[in-house]
Order: C-alpha cells, then sequence, then structure tokens
C-alpha cells in the first residue's frame, strides 16, 4: 500500500513506542525528561509483547513501530521485544541515543533482529552546540561514528534534528554535513514548548515560515526532508512548487523574512545553486492521524509533543484507542479558528501540539503559522482542493 493512500482514520502509519524514560543523556529540550533510572510503572515485558499483539491487529500491512524513549538500549528486553516484533510481522524502526550501550556490534545486532532504520539525532553541525544541547562531550562525535556503524550494518540511517534558537543558524552547515557523510533523509522537528524544552528556545511565526521556505530549497541539494510538528512545510511546498511554475519565486521570496536570507545564502554558498528537483516529503499525517504515541506507562497520546491521553493500553486496545476515542476523533475533525477553514488543512491541519502548548486547546489554530486562509491565488487553490479530494493523505509537492 503506497503511504499516499494509507487508511489515516482506520489505523496510524507510525506507532511511536517510549519503551522508557530512562536515557544517559541530559538534553536541555527533552520531550521525555529523560531520567538515568526507568521509572515505577513501566510496561512489563508481558506487557510490551501483548501491545505487539495488539499493533499487529490493525492488519497489513502493520504500522510500522519506532522504538523510542528514553533510550529503548536501557531496557534489558529490548531484544526480546524486536524478536517478538519480527514474529509478528511488525516493521521496525528505532531512535537510540548516543550513549556508551550504542556499539559497532549493537549496532549490527540491531540489524539482525529486524530493524530496518534508524534515527540518530544531531541538532548542529557544530560539535560544541550539539554537546552542550545533549549534555555530554562527545556526543556529536560519537554520533558521527555511529552513522557510520550503521550504515555499514545495511541500516537506513536518517538523522533528527531540533530546530529551536540555539540550532537555527546552523541549518545551511547542516545540510553540507549530511550530505558529506552520505545521508539522504532528514527529519527536521520544530521545536514544541512541552518537557524541558521552554518557550525561549522557540521561534518566531516569521521565522517558522523562513525556516519551512529554506527546507523546500535545501532538499533540491539531493537530500530527502520531512518535518515533526513543522505541517506548515507541506503548505509552503505547495506554494513554492506553484510559484516556481509560473516564474515568479523571487517576488515570493522577497516577502521572506532575514532569517530564509541568512539562511539560503548561506547554503548556496557552502553548496553553489541548486540543480535538482525539491524532494521535501509532504506526507499528510497529523497528530492523531496517521500518528499515535504510547507512553512509558502505557498511556496513549495522538503524538508526543501533545500530553492529552486518550487510553491506557493496559485496560484498552490501541486500535479501539486509535479509532473511536473521543480525543483522536475531534482532532481529526474539530479543528478551529483559521486552521479550521484553511484550504491547506486537510494536508497540514496545524500543529496541534502547539496550539496546545500555547493555549491550552488542541483544536485551536496553529500559532506558528502566519499564513491567512484565502491569500493564494485561485488557480492554486483549485489545485490543493484537488490534490487533497480523493484521499485523506498525500505524497509529494
Amino acid at each position: 500500500m503506497k503511504p499516499g493512500h494509507w487508511p489515516f482514520d482506520k489505523k496510524p502509519l507510525l506507532v511511536f513506542w517510549e519503551t522508557t524514560k530512562a536515557c544517559m543523556l541530559a538534553c536541555k529540550h527533552c520531550r521525555a525528561e529523560a531520567i538515568l533510572k526507568p521509572l515505577p510503572g513501566e510496561l512489563s515485558t508481558q506487557e510490551a509483547l501483548r501491545l505487539l499483539e495488539d499493533i499487529a491487529m490493525f492488519g497489513k500491512p502493520t504500522p510500522i513501530v519506532v522504538y523510542t524513549g528514553g533510550d529503548p538500549l536501557m531496557r534489558r528486553d529490548i531484544w526480546d521485544i524486536l524478536a517478538y516484533a519480527r514474529k509478528l510481522g511488525i516493521r521496525s524502526a528505532m531512535a537510540p541515543s548516543v550513549t556508551p550501550l550504542l556499539t559497532r556490534d549493537v549496532a549490527y545486532r540491531l540489524a539482525e533482529y529486524g530493524v530496518s532504520s534508524v534515527s540518530l539525532s544531531l541538532d548542529s553541525p557544530w560539535p560544541a552546540v550539539h554537546d552542550e544541547i545533549r549534555g555530554i562531550a562527545g556526543t556529536w562525535r560519537k554520533t558521527l561514528e555511529a552513522i557510520e556503524w550503521f550504515r555499514s550494518a545495511g541500516l537506513r540511517v536518517q538523522i533528527n534534528t531540533v530546530v529551536m534558537r540555539d540550532t537555527v543558524e546552523g541549518l545551511a552547515d547542516m545540510v553540507k554535513l549530511l550530505l558529506d557523510k552520505g545521508i539522504r533523509t532528514w527529519e527536521v522537528f520544530y521545536l514544541v514548548p512541552v518537557g524541558r524544552a521552554g518557550k525561549a528556545l522557540d521561534l518566531t511565526p516569521q521565522e517558522w515560515e523562513d525556516v519551512s521556505h529554506f527546507l523546500y530549497e535545501a532538499s533540491r541539494y539531493g537530500i530527502l526532508i520531512r518535518t515533526t510538528e513543522g505541517p506548515i512545510f507541506r503548505r509552503v511546498a505547495l506554494i513554492r512548487a506553484y510559484y516556481e511554475e509560473k516564474g515568479r519565486l523571487e517576488e515570493l521570496d522577497s516577502r521572506l523574512g532575514p532569517l530564509y536570507h541568512r539562511l539560503i545564502g548561506r547554503l548556496r554558498d557552502l553548496l553553489g545553486e541548486a540543480k535538482g528537483k525539491p524532494k521535501a516529503h509532504t506526507l499528510g499525517t497529523m497528530d492523531g492521524r496517521g500518528i499515535i504515541f504510547v507512553s512509558y506507562n502505557g498511556n496513549v497520546y495522538p503524538s508526543g509533543f501533545l500530553p492529552i491521553p486518550a487510553g491506557n493500553v493496559r485496560t484498552r486496545s490501541i486500535v479501539d484507542i486509535y479509532r473511536n476515542s473521543l480525543l483522536f476523533n475531534r482532532l481529526r475533525s474539530s479543528v478551529k479558528g483559521k486552521c479550521g477553514v484553511c484550504e491547506f488543512r486537510e494536508l497540514c491541519g496545524g500543529s496541534r501540539a502547539r496550539a496546545y502548548a500555547y493555549t491550552g486547546d488542541p483544536l485551536a489554530e496553529d500559532p506558528s503559522c502566519i499564513y491567512q486562509p484565502g491569500s493564494i491565488p485561485e488557480e492554486l487553490a483549485r489545485r490543493v482542493k484537488r490534490i487533497t479530494a480523493p484521499s485523506r493523505g498525500v505524497e509529494g509537492a
């Protein structure tokens, strides 16, 4: 089944499972507020295996389970869990922390246990900045080593970068670093002030718009770019594609802020003019629609950044929670404010996590978005309607 035709209202594409809160790092923006030891109430091995059985009940093809944390390698039974997932035919991915637990041997063992891809966090091209964010000296250097371990083991490697006040000016240099290291998939996290991440780390709405336009242009250099909690990127991708088609990109760029012009100027200084087609990934997943998050104690959330529980897997099937919970259904149908009337609602919908972080209402409009509904050319509005009408999931710009 192609992602563009995935039945998002029936089953998620991605199940993020916070296997544990335990982690040896001390990241300043940590969503999980991770600690050194597991918290009481963590799902037992038997409960973990039962969760996998429930996930398999979504049917084939199953959602991809992304084992995250904390650090999933801190769970002593992680190998039993991975083996059982493989037995059930569930596709597995992992987001391990770069700590002494992560070694070359572990990278090869993950491949043997059926993990097909891993995501590693690299927040800055500059070692001092990344290490300061992660709280442990030497993490940047070891992350680059880990990239080579996983690639040599045959696993797909995705790099995750959190965009925030500390990291935003390094985005152009990050593109060059990733290309130099042979990385072709980049997941860019738009910071949500939750967990340890305070609002002082957030960008302004204009800066988020600038970042989104920059990322679209960066994807021309041969790297697939996706965003987390940055659905406005999908709107920007369609708008830039349209203006490029009409030969009006300069007009569009003239409306952007200084951050965009600094970043795109630096990128071109580093890599020259882009010659490739954009590889902006615009799959229409949203919090609670295509995405589901299971916490260390079994609570289920629309995403890891939207801390409103919809149920617990100890007492209710994850399939039932996803399909029938009031919260999930409201997120899919009852968005308010300009997000509720926007032409890009089915493609973007706004970050529900950011709306909740700033207003206390997950259905409110996304405060990071500067777009005003109805302000695109009529021809583009018709095109957006055609793209989103046949299916509630679309891929490609």
